[in-house]
């Protein structure tokens, strides 16, 4: 393989991404000739500023399944309304905003993408599924329909005063 030294390394500009890995598993095939072991790793990436995605890699590697999780993760990047260190209002069943100094109260893959958004004080409980991958998919989904008084009030044609009230 040939090298190209003349050049100079790339600088990347952007934003200083927080990539966590939830979830690693080991899966294995049988075949004629034995086990093929494959892994599969789910990642979340976030910015600790309101925007973050998730992904799932798949590879042969523990360190190519994670880099395609993250390539997948920011693929999948959205932006999330934050109030401050919490969130704006509770989603029902899932996530709860908490005065700050709370913390994140959470169990680790909600953790995680909590960390990642930029989310400091949080109450969450899992009703049903601990599966990690269900999780972090049902907290993207809770994270995404959040909307704030500004929203809300141009949706039903009021002030941000009466929605507050």
């Amino acid at each position: 393989m040939a090298y190209n030294r003349d050049r100079a390394p790339k600088e990347d500009n952007g934003p200083e991404m927080i990539e966590k890995v939830v979830y690693l598993n080991r899966v294995s095939k049988t075949v004629k000739g034995g086990r093929v072991m494959k892994f599969s790793a789910l990642v979340v990436v976030g910015d600790g500023k309101g925007t973050v995605g998730y992904g799932l890699g798949k590879a042969a590697e523990v360190s190519e399944a994670i880099l395609k999780g993250i390539a997948d993760a920011k693929k999948n990047m959205v932006k999330i309304t934050l109030e401050g260190t919490t969130i704006p209002h509770d989603i029902i069943g899932e996530l709860k905003p908490a005065p700050a100094g709370t913390g994140i109260i959470a169990g680790g893959a909600v953790r995680a993408v909590m960390e990642a958004v930029g989310i400091s004080n949080i109450r969450a409980k899992c009703l049903r599924s601990n599966n990690p991958q269900n999780v972090v998919k049902a907290t993207m989904q809770g994270l995404v329909s959040l909307r704030d008084a500004a929203e809300v009030a141009r949706i039903r044609g009021k002030n941000v005063d009466e929605i507050v009230g």
